[in-house]
């Protein structure tokens, strides 16, 4: 079992989500977060004041699945998230040893 982890765009959040129900992915864990790459964020100007804004909206997807099913997956996010422009975001793929549902303690990927 895989455990993928993507940081998107907020406005691109849509479009995975479509993307992911599309291939059939039944269940995604969604969180607004904050963060930057390597931009590092962006100054702006509020009422003729400059400020630096370093910690930038983003939404991180989680989503649990079998081995077989993580290229595909992955193939959808990138595709779905992609803009072309700095900042799209990133995908981590980790590996998850055990699995349980907590109503009938059932285990393994037959959980997911």
């Amino acid at each position: 079992m895989k455990k993928i982890e993507a940081i998107i765009q907020p406005h691109k959040l849509d479009a995975v989500k479509e993307a992911l129900i599309g291939i059939g992915v039944e269940g995604i864990t969604i969180s607004e977060v904050r963060g930057h790459g390597r931009q590092k964020g962006h100054t702006e100007t509020y009422r003729g004041a400059e400020y630096t804004v370093d910690l930038l909206p983003k939404v991180k997807v989680e989503i649990f699945v079998p081995d077989a099913r993580v290229e595909s997956i992955v193939a959808a996010l990138s595709s779905a998230a992609r803009s072309g422009k700095i900042g799209d975001g990133k995908i981590f793929i980790s590996s998850i040893d055990e699995a349980v549902r907590i109503r009938n303690d059932e285990r393994g990927e037959g959980v997911l």
